[in-house]
């Protein structure tokens, strides 16, 4: 019987939640997605796997039993694949971005690397909506990204900045030298996906209202973003440095009071001591 890797996961996020919209946001997929692979999975092992209850799910006898073997199969893979990753004399460092990153960083970053280990590529990922870069699935190796992020990562501040807003250039608050927050909690916003998670909550300002926000429209890239507020679809807040990375004509961007700073990291596995990890990190400026 062919069970893929994908598959486990999955029954692993959701024993452990026992909740699928919890587990669908930690894996990134759709509720809806990650039923049918359940359901997918229970058809073809043949048993129930989890009791649908009225206040979430439950593991059956049959998925209580399965759980340690599907968690020490998933151990043994990742283990096996970062042994065979560490062994190779050459190879390419996945580097993960969550953000545009710009300010001098990045680029000082490659250089060093390079320099350090020069046998190895460097490949350089973007994902917009994952907090975790893409370290949590393993499609990289190091990432850079805005707080807050995922447990199971070690993470740098590299730098701290103001939030600001970015508005369309005819917004009414756009004659402003600068923005309260409250003045703001009212306005529509476009935000990320909520498979985003707290990263999307940090950029609708959660951490400096009670009140739910005004979402008219998700985004998942930044042309996607900054065309829905340039045609007045709402706003949006973003770091101090992605204001030049994101100059747009039609675009205003304002600082914003009333809100702590955004803070860009650098956040690698924990426990992941492979050498070209630590060259990366000791290339950083």
């Amino acid at each position: 019987m062919d069970v893929n890797l994908r598959e486990l996961r999955y029954f692993v996020a959701v024993a452990e939640e026992l909740n699928v919209t919890r587990a669908a946001q930690r894996l990134f997929v759709s509720q809806p997605a990650l039923s049918k692979q359940l359901r997918t999975l229970e058809r073809r092992l043949g048993f129930a796997l989890f009791d649908r209850v009225h206040a979430g799910m439950a593991l059956t006898e049959q998925g209580e039993t399965l759980l340690p073997f599907a968690r020490e199969t998933l151990t043994r893979w990742d283990s096996g694949v970062e042994a065979a990753r560490a062994s190779a004399l050459s190879g390419t460092l996945v580097v993960g971005l969550q953000t545009a990153v710009g300010r001098g960083i990045q680029q000082a970053a490659l250089r060093g690397f390079r320099a350090a280990m020069p046998g190895w590529k460097v490949s350089l990922h973007l994902n917009w909506t994952d907090p975790s870069g893409g370290l949590t699935d393993g499609g990289s190796d190091v990432a850079f990204l805005w707080l807050p992020t995922l447990p199971g990562l070690a993470t740098r501040v590299l730098a701290v900045e103001r939030r600001f807003v970015a508005m369309a250039e005819w917004h009414p608050l756009a004659s402003e030298a600068e923005i309260p927050f409250t003045a703001l909690r009212d306005e529509p916003f476009v935000a990320l996906p909520r498979t985003a998670g707290a990263l999307r909550d940090f950029w609708l300002g959660m951490d400096a209202r009670d009140d739910p926000p005004v979402v008219v429209a998700t985004a998942s890239t930044p042309d996607e973003t900054f065309e829905a507020i340039s045609g007045g679809c709402g706003v949006a807040l973003l770091a101090e440095g992605n204001t030049a990375l994101y100059s747009r004509p039609g675009l205003a961007y304002r600082p914003v009071t009333g809100l702590p700073p955004a803070e860009l990291a650098i956040a690698w596995r924990e426990g992941d001591s492979r050498p070209q990890v630590r060259a990366f990190l000791d290339a950083l400026p």
